[in-house]
């Protein structure tokens, strides 16, 4: 799995985007979360599930990840807005609006999104596969996906949320994405539609997942442990508030034990792909 991230990480590097401009700051800004690292736990994903079935298809596989990269990418620069989270930490780095200024941070997150889609349509793929990729990608990334998750999290802010309408907030916000990540790997290896609907339903349970653990890891570390601004979620919809931090605790150690069981449930090939990026981050929260 190293050598795969790194593999993805090199291929990221040798490729970032060109502004082709006399702007003296874009191309800066544009690379700018790029380049300060982060899991890559949805690329990573994507070529997990490739890796299993198809792996001479990596190669052939790299714009897609790293458009599903690009897209998530653009989704941080726009969530730490001043109008949204107003976050001056991402990735142990300053966020974009903060080191540039915000008119920067909205065009980067608009040329990140869009450029998304035109590393993915340029892949080496069949066009058949391609259409279904970007099928996926805009839609869990869309209108009802991670945008309207996004815009529920914000319009609701001081008003507290029951426990399904939470989960409908951060299904869409933030778990249809990773959902949409594995999908897009079977996808690709051309794994049947039985697969790729479990692989997709994994995904939303794992989402689910990390964004209680996100919660969690708000409440209980600082900045410098997490890397991003933490203690921001006071006036937001989140597990923590919601349930107590025990609560929210017990959650996702019972949401963890699922993901296990279905992860175990998968063919060989496929679990031993998945277990070797997911294990270290399923129990993050303990």
């Amino acid at each position: 799995m190293k050598a795969l991230l790194t593999k993805f990480e090199d291929y990221l590097l040798d490729n970032l985007p060109k502004s082709q401009t006399f702007h003296p700051i874009f191309e800066d800004a544009l690379h700018c979360m790029l380049k300060a690292g982060g899991k890559r736990f949805r690329p990573m994903l994507l070529l997990s599930v490739v890796k299993s079935n198809k792996s001479l298809l990596i190669d052939n596989s790299l714009d897609v990840a790293l458009g599903l990269e690009y897209l998530h990418t653009y989704s941080l620069v726009h969530d730490d807005l001043p109008a949204m989270d107003d976050a001056d930490l991402r990735r142990g780095f300053e966020t974009i609006h903060k080191k540039y200024d915000e008119v920067t941070a909205i065009l980067v997150g608009d040329a990140l999104n869009t450029h998304a889609f035109n590393l993915i349509a340029n892949a080496s793929l069949s066009n058949d596969i391609k259409i279904d990729l970007i099928k996926t990608l805009s839609s869990d990334g869309g209108i009802n996906g991670m945008i309207i998750g996004q815009a529920i999290d914000c319009y609701f802010e001081n008003q507290k949320l029951e426990l399904n309408q939470l989960e409908y907030l951060h299904i869409h916000k933030t778990a249809k994405l990773i959902a949409a990540s594995l999908k897009m790997g079977a996808i690709i290896s051309e794994y049947d539609l039985e697969i790729q609907e479990k692989l997709y339903d994994f995904g939303i349970d794992l989402g689910l997942l990390f964004q209680i653990q996100d919660d969690i890891i708000d409440e209980t570390q600082s900045e410098e442990e997490a890397g991003k601004t933490t203690s921001n979620d006071s006036a937001k919809n989140s597990f923590v508030n919601l349930l107590g931090l025990d609560g929210a605790i017990k959650a996702a150690n019972e949401l963890a034990n699922k993901c296990i069981d279905t992860m175990n449930s998968l063919d060989d090939n496929l679990k031993n792909s998945l277990e070797e990026i997911l294990l270290k981050y399923i129990n993050r929260h303990k």
